[in-house]
């Protein structure tokens, strides 16, 4: 009894350290029978004190939504009226952010390297970046493309083959736009580390092309979630005293502040006061531009779902080369079944999760004119996000069997 006692102290300890304890916060899962049903979890999720992680489009996928203690009555209350059927999948996400907290501090990280056993700190990830220019000078180039809100530097690795030949075809990398989303830098150090590291197993995907990797889009966010409120999800810039941040993913110039982005300052998916209100969508866009006619493919790695999603974020139509998008994100989802039976849905943004206008993917295919563009939402975790740290090498892993598949059918193609 003592030790039970003991430990719930300690990691009460470790949540009211990191700022926003989330303590009796509870994550559900939904289940929708029909057309009618998603339709009444539509409008469930236009209630800003509901925080949906997913609300999916297709059959046989429950969506996810996280709620705070004083809401929850009334929200079992509509489920109930509505003759929803849920399930409480984490009766307490606040002890278990303190629960994964704790073992997230037990992993030491030898020098010159990263550890997929926790997940890393900003600072460690742009260490990890430095380290190898340092170790593959011939391979490997480090460069600060710009800085965050709060003037932290945004460091992309540029991967090659050491053959020292301009102006190659490029895949253009992205990661943790959504600072929240802790799996999906780990995601894109995986494969860094993959490209660097284990060279010799990866040789081919680095013949013709180079990789072009910026590993956490925003820095202050991502942070803010180590430090303060784990489930942050926008950037930091104040918008009025009461509200801080933009949804990173609404705030690209193309149908900007249309379906799937909201005005309200407040709201998680705030489009921002103009498109690339944000420094580090600012960011984004310039690289993007600046990889112009070289760019083939444009992958940016998300949380959660397991979805490989392709333009259209703005509507349901299809883009005239959706043949071309489906045949690459196919390849990844099949590549991912053959080796561990993980099962992704494939399809466009719009019809198979929800609309989102104003997203980096279609920016990319729009106004960058990069011929693939990709968003992959990696797996949750068994807590219902995030997978613990000891679960990050296996999703990480698998992930990069998706993105190797995904990238031999890009230079297959291109």
């Amino acid at each position: 009894m003592f030790f039970k006692i003991a430990l719930s102290v300690l990691f009460c300890g470790i949540a009211l350290a990191t700022g926003e304890t989330y303590e009796g916060y509870k994550i559900y899962d939904i289940n929708a029978r029909n057309a009618h049903d998603k339709d009444l979890l539509l409008r469930l999720s236009a209630n800003e004190k509901y925080d949906f992680f997913d609300l999916p489009k297709v059959m046989g996928k429950p969506a996810r939504v996280m709620i705070q203690p004083q809401d929850q009555n009334d929200f079992e209350a509509a489920l109930n009226r509505f003759g929803l059927s849920y399930q409480i999948i984490n009766e307490n996400v606040g002890r278990t952010i303190a629960e994964e907290a704790l073992q997230n501090s037990r992993v030491f990280t030898p020098k010159g390297g990263i550890s997929f056993a926790k997940f890393n700190r900003f600072d460690e990830i742009n260490a990890y970046l430095e380290e190898l220019a340092v170790a593959y000078p011939s391979r490997v180039m480090v460069k600060t493309v710009g800085k965050s809100y709060e003037k932290r530097d945004m460091k992309a690795i540029t991967i090659t083959n050491g053959d020292g030949k301009k102006d190659k075809k490029v895949i253009f990398m992205d990661a943790g736009i959504h600072a929240r989303e802790w799996i999906a830098p780990a995601g894109a150090l995986y494969v860094i580390y993959q490209l660097v590291e284990n060279f010799a197993e990866n040789a081919h995907l680095l013949k013709d092309y180079d990789w072009v990797i910026l590993p956490v889009v925003n820095p202050d966010g991502y942070e803010h979630t180590h430090v303060q409120a784990r489930m942050w999800r926008k950037t930091r810039k104040p918008i009025n005293k009461n509200c801080f941040g933009t949804d990173g993913n609404r705030n690209f110039d193309f149908h900007w502040g249309e379906i799937g982005a909201s005005g309200m300052s407040c709201a998680e998916t705030f489009m921002g006061e103009t498109a690339f209100s944000e420094a580090e969508t600012i960011v984004v866009r310039d690289m993007m531009h600046s990889l112009s006619g070289r760019a083939k493919f444009y992958l940016t790695l998300h949380s959660y779902g397991s979805y490989l999603l392709y333009p259209w974020g703005w509507t349901s139509e299809l883009p005239e080369t959706v043949d071309d998008l489906d045949e690459v994100a196919q390849a990844g989802a099949e590549a991912i079944k053959a080796s561990t039976g993980g099962r992704y849905t494939v399809g466009s943004s719009t019809n198979v999760l929800y609309a989102a206008a104003g997203g980096s993917d279609d920016y990319a295919f729009a106004k960058a004119n990069i011929p693939i563009a990709i968003t992959m939402e990696l797996p949750a975790g068994g807590s219902g996000f995030d997978p613990s740290p000891a679960q990050i090498e296996p999703f990480v892993s698998e992930t990069w069997t998706g993105i190797r598949a995904m990238a031999e059918k890009v230079i297959a193609k291109y």
